[in-house]
């Protein structure tokens, strides 16, 4: 359901679409040990560094990327359950990064709607919103099961956006991968990157991300010169 409230400046309402793993929590480094002891487990000496390259794509496709085309496909459900399992041992290290519940505060109170896009199983998702504490400031939420292809499709950016009754051309998408770089621009959005999330900012940019920051906390600090600043600055009108 679309939040309700004030028509903003110009007649349409604006939003911020928030990747969260590696974005809002530090958690891009436990998916790539949790992937790494799950390929183990069937039999897979997957280096750690190629894993966490693809951290950031949907779990079925990062498994097709990473396995090799001759093997026995039957058992990828396998990998992603135990995936899933390594990775709830770790939810109580699960730790927010500095300044993301005050980010999502501050778009909130500049009159943006906020999602987010996230394509985690809906119980990780519970367990990352329960970290941030910031249900007050998010209009809309997505996981995994909401979209039918995961990133690099832009499939579950459509699906936030659907959540919080936004279009495209009138939103800003904040992630830290390759994955989310493509996802925002295949729907022309323009992306925000962070490199909290373990991604040099060049290989950022390359992929489409149109300003870099360390974190939510440096795009704090810098918020009145960014992409993001400037749509709050349009949603808030003159002062």
């Amino acid at each position: 359901m679309a939040p309700q409230g004030p028509v903003p400046p110009g007649g349409r309402r604006r939003g911020v679409l928030f990747d969260v793993d590696g974005t809002l929590i530090d958690s891009s480094y436990i998916h790539t040990v949790a992937w790494w002891g799950a390929f183990r487990q069937q039999g897979y000496d997957i280096p750690m560094a190629a894993i966490h390259h693809h951290v950031g794509m949907g779990g079925d496709r990062l498994v097709d990327s990473l396995l090799p085309e001759g093997r026995d496909r039957s058992l990828d459900p396998e990998v992603m359950a135990s995936h899933g399992a390594l990775y709830a041992s770790h939810w109580p290290s699960l730790r927010a990064f500095d300044g993301a519940r005050d980010l999502l505060a501050r778009c909130h109170a500049g009159g943006l709607a906020v999602a987010l896009a996230s394509s985690a199983r809906r119980k990780d998702l519970d367990v990352m919103k329960s970290i941030l504490d910031a249900d007050a400031f998010i209009d809309g939420a997505t996981s995994a099961n909401d979209a039918k292809n995961s990133k690099p499709a832009p499939d579950i950016l459509v699906a936030a956006l659907e959540a919080i009754g936004v279009q495209a051309a009138d939103a800003v998408y904040i992630g830290d991968a390759v994955w989310d770089m493509k996802a925002a621009a295949a729907l022309g959005i323009p992306a925000i990157a962070v490199t909290c999330g373990g991604t040099g900012a060049g290989e950022l940019r390359e992929a489409g991300a149109v300003e870099v920051y360390e974190g939510p906390r440096d795009l704090l600090r810098n918020l009145s010169s960014s992409v993001l600043g400037r749509l709050l600055a349009s949603t808030e009108g003159p002062r």
